[in-house]
């Protein structure tokens, strides 16, 4: 059994405090790109190895760092002059035996795809160009990972590190993700191909007041003139009022894109649909946590889940399952209004004997009723953390 404390929450609710804070990187951001090449290597490597050595193998792709190119964006349609330069780097075993493995390939053919599939408006021949470079772990590492997992054995942990999730996301923190989800839907994009995927998305609220500032990158072959720019930019402004106002009785105030100069007709406009083609750079960590949000108001942790391997690496596998225990918990105990989960783990110690599990929680009733309730989802989640590897060649956590 794990060790696991159980403990009433000792702070005011978040969404009860006079201010809250919450940000969410969208699709196309640049920091966002880079934890999504990354995370998708990992998953390509993971398959990989798979089918080479019936396991996954130790591999760490998580240090992605994204160089902006320069560009000349024009209404009606501008130009890419150099283009965006994407470096793939960390450990990665690269051969069985004699045989080479072509991890530098699949890093190229994985990023690609992925560019392709969700920034369409950037010519994957033309303005962008990826750079892998992946070497062999240490040899330490390398055998900490083959002694459990070609022996079929408890995975060990790679690091001593910890998680943190929380649930339920308030008010502010549901419009922010649900919000740059339906912005960068594909339903939306159909009827609204000026909107460009690069949407960052800050809500602050104070007290009953929420307000909304989006940094939206409008593509600028589908915006004919300045007029047609502010005309789009009110109708965007309007459909996201529409889905602010479905998720909470606060009021809300909307900006979008605050730095535009209208009489200037210096405004937010992209040949690509991200900044990353000449006004922002990017690199994995720097972005949303696993459960989508940046959250400056609830604990978090600072590692870069993105591209870590996903059997051993606590920084990845311990916060995914600090959320979906927070959230398990919230969704099946009624008297539950709020939980914390934290999980602190020991390298070369088996995943599922961490430190210590503490759930914090704020209740309805008295904690000793649901104690062994909370517990018993607790050791559930911690049981299955050897297999919390398949959650993420599924794309569970909420990154990108």
């Amino acid at each position: 059994m794990a060790n696991i404390a159980i403990t009433t929450l000792d702070f005011q609710k978040v969404s009860e405090q006079p201010v809250e804070i919450v940000e969410r990187k969208g699709t196309g951001h640049p920091d966002t790109i880079c934890d999504a090449l990354a995370e998708e290597l990992s998953i390509a490597l993971s398959n990989l190895y798979r089918e080479e050595f019936g396991a996954i193998m130790h591999h760490n792709v998580d240090k992605a760092l994204l160089i902006g190119g320069i560009a000349d964006p024009q209404f009606k349609g501008g130009k890419i002059i150099e283009p965006i330069e994407i470096y793939l780097t960390g450990r990665a075993i690269d051969e069985k035996g004699n045989k080479k493995l072509p991890v530098k390939e699949l890093a190229i053919e994985t990023a690609h795809k992925w560019l392709k599939e969700n920034i369409p408006n950037l010519d994957i021949a033309n303005h962008v160009i990826i750079h892998p470079k992946l070497k062999p772990g240490s040899k330490d590492l390398v055998e900490l990972f083959e002694r459990f997992q070609l022996k079929g054995e408890i995975p060990l942990a790679n690091d001593t590190s910890f998680g943190v999730g929380f649930a339920p996301f308030s008010d502010i923190e549901t419009i922010v993700y649900e919000l740059e989800r339906a912005l960068n839907s594909k339903e939306f994009k159909k009827e609204h191909p000026y909107v460009g995927e690069d949407i960052k998305i800050m809500g602050v609220r104070n007290n009953d007041n929420i307000r909304i500032t989006i940094a939206m990158a409008f593509v600028d072959k589908y915006i004919n003139d300045i007029k047609d720019y502010v005309e789009k930019k009110e109708i965007v402004t309007n459909y996201a009022y529409s889905i602010a106002k479905k998720l909470t009785t606060k009021t809300v105030d909307i900006f979008i894109n605050t730095a535009d100069d209208i009489d200037n007709q210096s405004v937010y406009i992209t040949v690509t649909g991200t900044s990353a083609e000449a006004g922002d750079d990017g690199q994995v960590g720097r972005g949303n946590r696993v459960n989508g949000l940046i959250t400056p108001y609830r604990p978090m942790s600072l590692e870069a889940a993105a591209g870590k391997n996903p059997v051993s690496h606590i920084g990845k596998i311990y916060n995914t399952a600090a959320m979906d225990m927070a959230e398990r918990i919230v969704a099946e105990i009624e008297e539950v209004e709020e939980v914390y989960c934290y999980l602190v783990s020991q390298i070369g110690k088996p995943i599922t004997e961490p430190q210590v599990c503490d759930v914090k929680l704020r209740t309805s009733k008295d904690i000793k009723g649901i104690e062994e309730k909370v517990r018993k989802i607790a050791q559930e989640e911690i049981d299955k953390l050897p297999e919390t590897w398949k959650k993420f060649l599924n794309r569970h956590f909420r990154l990108y």
